[in-house]
């Protein structure tokens, strides 16, 4: 995992504000989310079975999550790899195991090791960076 150094951590914002700036940069809310913190997601990469994704966390300051007024307050953005287990799953549900078409499976490498660190780490960043320019109504208060 390469953690990012950018202005978005500490800013808030209003989750119907921000989440279609980010849908527009195919980032994602991440499906394991609690109600109270959550992941948005988005893929910077992805090689056959290795995925690099931009990961950004936040946590929910007022409201319910996936409500438009929820305000939120954004965490620190990091880079990770997946390796995906494209393999049986043996110790999943048979009948998908079997088949091979189990998409539930876990990744074979939840965070594998990145090469070229640099180079994600500077791309995280300028897509981050991205999102920060293309939303000035960012708060910049940052939470005690």
């Amino acid at each position: 995992m390469l953690k990012l150094e950018t202005e978005l951590q500490g800013k808030q914002a209003r989750f119907g504000d921000i989440y279609p700036i980010l849908l527009e940069r195919n980032i994602t809310l991440c499906g394991n989310w609690e109600y109270d913190e959550a992941m948005f997601d988005g893929v910077l990469s992805k090689d056959g079975e290795e995925t690099i994704y931009l990961r950004i966390p936040f946590d929910v300051i007022s409201g319910m999550l996936e409500d438009p007024e929820t305000q939120i307050v954004f965490g620190q953005p990091f880079v990770l790899k997946h390796v995906l287990n494209i393999g049986l799953d043996h110790e999943g549900d048979d009948l998908l195991a079997t088949t091979g078409l189990n998409q539930f499976q876990s990744p074979e490498e939840k965070d594998g090791p990145i090469r070229r660190k640099s180079h994600w780490e500077e791309e995280g960043e300028r897509v981050v960076q991205g999102i920060v320019e293309s939303f000035p109504l960012l708060d910049e208060r940052h939470i005690g």
